[in-house]
């Protein structure tokens, strides 16, 4: 419990409430909605407390990332979305959990602040070439699982991967290609809601997600103008 009050207690005053108002707000679309996987609630709230420790630059929110592309990909099975099941068990999951690894031994000054990272060329091409790989390899898997929504989903990979080789080179990129697949996954569930109304829920924590990235991508511009005046 101490270092949970620890990490809390790090958290500027907006942070705190930035947190505060996407808990309230995932929660109470999810009593409103009455008839809810108990599911999607658990991963919605593990996803919000997740994103404001990634946005501190936080070991612990890449582990909490994890566990969230766990219990999200059991959800995304349930819909038949094999696209985000494979995404998040086969490739988010993974590579959150190696981020977490790399953060950990790339600490700011001994602080449990990750060091901010710049892409170089090689970065980049990789970045590039990867993307289009991963995706080309999943869309004629998910079109073997005659995936819903072959489109969105196929390009929900695109965005997921990109954002998850940032988040593993510690750039601050990261939040803006997260901002981009929170926007696809909107699409993908307002698609599945149409069928069934209990997933409105998941556009309403994903709109979160998407406020909570953006300012992911304005706090880690902020740690690497810092660290970078300090050295």
């Amino acid at each position: 419990m101490g270092y949970i009050t620890k990490l809390f207690k790090s958290l500027s005053r907006f942070e705190l409430c930035l947190w505060l108002f996407s808990v309230i707000t995932v929660t109470v679309s999810f009593l409103l909605a009455g008839n809810f996987n108990p599911l999607t609630l658990i991963a919605s709230l593990i996803g919000v407390t997740s994103l404001i420790f990634i946005a501190k630059g936080y070991v612990i929110g890449e582990v909490l990332m994890v566990i969230f592309g766990l219990v999200y990909s059991i959800i995304s099975l349930q819909y038949c979305y094999y696209g985000e099941m494979i995404t998040y068990l086969g490739m988010t999951a993974p590579i959150a959990f190696m981020s977490a690894v790399s953060w950990y031994r790339h600490p700011y000054k001994n602080s449990s602040e990750v060091t901010v990272n710049s892409l170089n060329a090689l970065h980049r091409i990789l970045l590039a070439v990867l993307t289009l790989l991963v995706t080309v390899i999943f869309y004629f898997i998910l079109k073997v699982f005659d995936t819903p929504n072959l489109f969105f989903s196929t390009v929900s990979i695109a965005t997921s991967f990109a954002a998850s080789y940032l988040a593993l080179m510690r750039s601050p990129v990261y939040a803006v290609a997260y901002a981009a697949n929170d926007l696809v996954l909107i699409v993908l569930w307002i698609l599945a809601s149409m069928e069934n109304t209990s997933y409105i829920p998941v556009i309403i924590c994903f709109a979160i997600f998407f406020i909570n990235d953006i300012y992911g991508f304005v706090s880690w511009q902020k740690m690497k103008k810092r660290q970078s005046d300090d050295n």
